[in-house]
């Protein structure tokens, strides 16, 4: 199968998709030694450097591999992708489950470890909660994620740090989604407030147990339809939160 000419710029982009389609169409399977990089240039019409980068592209996504001495073959016929791109698509209920395991942790560390100026932040991230507008679900869901990302941020673990951040897009779409199908604001617009300020207080305490404990009973089951108001709260069981 011929690979066609490809148009002016972006050339390289253009030059690994065409590449990047014989290989996922199945035209050189795995273990096939791509052509020379001189005989790519001409199929594609680019220059060498052009193919050059191309491949770099594909050895990047985990498609090709170069050998010393022996040339580029192909080890995969489909991209690995990068974990931002596998959140995109993820599920929210799988980001909520992991979401559950890094925060849990992180209010257990942040109680131990707190510095006078985290709790100043926790305490600052909770005001913030509380003035979001009763009528804007986007900007509380934003705020409820800045205090959370206020508690992870204090168990001074940058790589729990980088995963709440990682999954925050996918979380916040969710939480929006979900307080706009319940209309839990409409009858209560702090929900879930005694619970973040239980958790304040756990973490400037260094209750590291009853932090992480807190934290667990808030986020349990997030997705269940808005409680019977005439039903008792269980602390922090409260749906999007």
């Amino acid at each position: 199968m011929p690979l066609g000419a490809v148009r002016p710029s972006p050339l390289v982009e253009q030059a690994a998709a065409r590449l990047r389609e014989q290989i996922t169409g199945g035209h050189w399977p795995v273990g096939t030694k791509l052509p020379g990089e001189t005989t790519l240039a001409k199929e594609l019409g680019v220059g060498r450097s052009t193919v050059r980068e191309a491949l770099r592209a594909l050895t990047g996504a985990g498609l090709v591999r170069p050998r010393q001495g022996a040339g580029v073959f192909v080890i995969a016929t489909e991209p690995v992708e990068d974990w931002p791109t596998r959140l995109r698509r993820a599920a929210v209920t799988d980001v909520y489950e992991v979401r559950m395991a890094v925060e849990v942790h992180a209010a257990r560390l942040a109680a131990r470890r707190r510095a006078p100026e985290d709790v100043t932040a926790l305490w600052a991230a909770l005001r913030a909660r509380r003035a979001a507008g009763p009528l804007d679900d986007a900007a509380f869901v934003d705020a409820d994620i800045a205090f959370h990302a206020a508690v992870v941020a204090a168990a001074h673990n940058p790589v729990l740090a980088d995963l709440f951040t990682e999954f925050t897009p996918v979380l916040r779409e969710g939480l929006i989604d979900l307080l706009s199908l319940t209309g839990l604001r409409a009858h209560d617009p702090d929900t879930g407030d005694e619970a973040h300020e239980a958790l304040v207080r756990a973490v400037a305490d260094g209750d590291a147990e009853g932090a992480a404990e807190v934290l667990r009973a808030e986020l349990e089951d997030p997705f269940a339809p808005a409680r019977d108001p005439e039903q008792p709260v269980r602390p922090g069981g409260r749906p999007g939160h």
